[in-house]
């Protein structure tokens, strides 16, 4: 069974501000527009979407910021960065489900998927080769057809 679905980082923000709070760093302005940022991104948004996102809420933000906010992401584990061919890194919540990513090569779409099959598949294929399978990434690069 396949299914399609959209990327959304719903409880990220109250994670974050929580792993910050504990860490004894401060909950700046900046900090908030950026998580309200993702909190709102329902794709795999890049530092500069981000930036410009995150200027609805904090006009005065800087996009240095934007991209020490999301490496401090990354290291707390919160997102996962990603490289989808264009040079730029590409952020969705970490800890979901396993997915694979089908980019529309046409319009730069991402679409997140599950495949049951090809999970299984995966997994026999690490088997047949001598390993267990611990973590993987497929991406699909594709046109849509006419």
């Amino acid at each position: 069974m396949s299914c399609i679905c959209r990327t959304g980082f719903g409880k990220i923000v109250s994670d974050l501000i929580q792993r910050c709070l504990d860490a004894g760093l401060s909950m700046t302005t900046a900090r908030r527009a950026i998580l309200r940022a993702l909190e709102n991104s329902e794709d795999h948004p890049d530092a500069l979407m981000l930036h410009d996102r995150a200027k609805e809420f904090d006009p005065t933000i800087a996009q240095a910021t934007v991209y020490r906010t999301m490496r401090l992401l990354e290291q707390e584990g919160l997102v996962e960065k990603h490289d989808f061919g264009n040079g730029r890194a590409r952020y969705e919540e970490a800890e979901k489900e396993q997915h694979d990513h089908l980019i529309n090569l046409s319009t730069g779409e991402i679409i997140e998927f599950h495949d049951t099959n090809l999970e299984a598949l995966k997994i026999e294929i690490a088997k047949r080769l001598g390993f267990d399978l611990k973590d993987h990434r497929l991406e699909l690069y594709g046109v849509p057809r006419e």
